[in-house]
């Protein structure tokens, strides 16, 4: 099947950098079965590799973050690649060209792009994006990637939700939050059950509008993360500047008190898009992990670091792990919140940081070991979502990517064991098109009983 959307995407010949190349979007949706295998695919593996990322139906679209989302979906079953199919998600911004300021009064949260994250909770597959509600999409056989609609928890969600929200191990609760940008309060922190039942939802105070993309979740502690990307809405492009006299700094919230007092905790200015993990550490001590820059004003590249909070001391001893560029930091989820002995990071090329061009990076946060593996040249890997191999939290698995081939202009899902990534790919699966570069995604296993 084959469905091209109203507002074709038309041809430059000088587009943009993010409307070009592997970021250019594709035009179509497309269907196709049968995918054709190099190696095994390991038979535990049934369910669906999806993956969301921004696709504009409009040419003008200014700048990556605003691209339509587009959700590519591998269905694995029985060590076969059963099926791949791209859809849009179908946003009343994306059916309707409805925006989030459009209308009187407060803004239209239903209204967004859902082009970051896909994320499943209590049931609902959901397309997340930070600025508005999330969209639920359908996952059942025959109804693979259709949109259900928006989601807002029943009517309680009042604020527009993070791309990353963090589900417990422990208690299935889903922890997040939403940001504004037009009024105070900028922050609020909510909570839904193992049901999906929106059960806290808390102000949380700041000094002003700031672009916070992720967050920290431990077994005892929620820790916010106000960094100096404050809202300026005149700003070219992102309506964002860096503003490193804003300040920066870590909120620690305990999770038995959501409505106590959030503690914040002075680092030096940087900017985390995205967080690992973190662990408590003892009583006194909490341990995070982070994809950090250290400005966003010029090109410097993101690294590894760890922090460590002192509650006794009311200190934070910031180190950097590695020096190697790496983006999209992932764990095996069953960890989050937990002490998880290994993290994946995805590599790129970046002249003079010593970055391996197209590869992935695996952690070892107990002895400080660093696997690699490259792709080869002209092959880029996006994020690699962690796979569980069996009931084992922190055990065996494997690392699933999109891997796009500028050589061929095509793209790959591939295979890892991430216990051995150095040995390479166990299966690569040859895709009936290329997969733009996107953002976040999971391995989504077929429920059991």
């Amino acid at each position: 099947m084959t469905v091209t959307p109203s507002t074709a995407v038309s041809e430059s010949s000088a587009p943009p950098p993010h409307l070009a190349g592997n970021f250019a979007p594709v035009t179509d949706e497309l269907t196709a079965y049968d995918l054709p295998v190099t190696g095994t695919i390991p038979p535990e593996l049934t369910g669906w590799y999806l993956r969301n990322g921004p696709n504009p139906q409009d040419a003008a679209s200014r700048h990556w973050f605003f691209g339509d989302g587009m959700v590519h979906g591998v269905r694995l079953e029985g060590g076969r690649a059963v099926s791949y199919r791209n859809r849009w998600v179908r946003t009343s911004t994306f059916t309707d060209g409805i925006r989030l300021g459009d209308g009187p009064g407060r803004r239209n949260l239903a209204a967004g792009v859902a082009n970051t994250h896909v994320v499943r909770h209590a049931g609902r597959t959901l397309a997340l994006v930070e600025s508005s509600f999330p969209y639920e999409i359908d996952c059942r056989p025959g109804h693979e990637l259709d949109t259900v609609g928006p989601h807002d928890f029943g009517g309680r969600l009042a604020t527009a939700m993070t791309a990353h929200p963090k589900t417990c191990p422990t208690t299935g609760e889903l922890h997040f939050f939403g940001y504004g940008r037009s009024s105070a309060p900028y922050l609020t922190y909510h909570r839904a059950d193992a049901a999906g039942e929106l059960v806290v939802s808390r102000p949380v105070d700041v000094p002003g509008a700031t672009m916070m993309h992720d967050f920290h979740l431990t077994a005892r502690h929620v820790i916010f993360m106000d960094l100096p990307m404050v809202h300026d809405r005149d700003h070219a492009g992102m309506p964002y500047r860096w503003d490193p006299g804003y300040g920066a700094r870590l909120g620690v919230l305990r999770r038995d008190d959501p409505h106590g007092e959030v503690r914040w905790l002075d680092i030096d200015p940087c900017y985390v898009f995205h967080s690992l993990n973190a662990h408590d550490d003892g009583d006194q001590r909490i341990v995070l992990y982070v994809s950090r820059y250290a400005t966003l004003a010029g090109h410097a590249p993101p690294c590894l670091w760890r922090w460590t909070i002192d509650l006794a001391a009311g200190t934070v001893a910031e180190e950097q792990i590695d020096d190697q560029m790496g983006e999209f930091p992932r764990i095996d989820d069953r960890l989050a919140g937990l002490p998880a002995r290994f993290g994946h990071v995805t590599a790129a090329e970046a002249p003079g940081t010593g970055a391996i061009p197209g590869a992935l990076l695996r952690y070892d946060l107990r002895t400080g070991g660093v696997a690699r593996y490259g792709f080869g040249p002209g092959r880029t890997p996006g994020e690699a979502a962690f796979a569980p191999a069996d009931d084992r939290p922190g055990g065996p698995g494997w690392l699933i990517t999109y891997v796009y081939d500028a050589t061929t202009d095509t793209s790959d899902l591939v295979i890892l064991d991430a216990e051995d990534i150095t040995a390479g790919p166990v299966a690569t699966v040859s895709l009936p098109r290329r997969v733009p570069y996107g953002f976040h995604g999971n391995w989504l296993p077929d429920p059991t009983g």
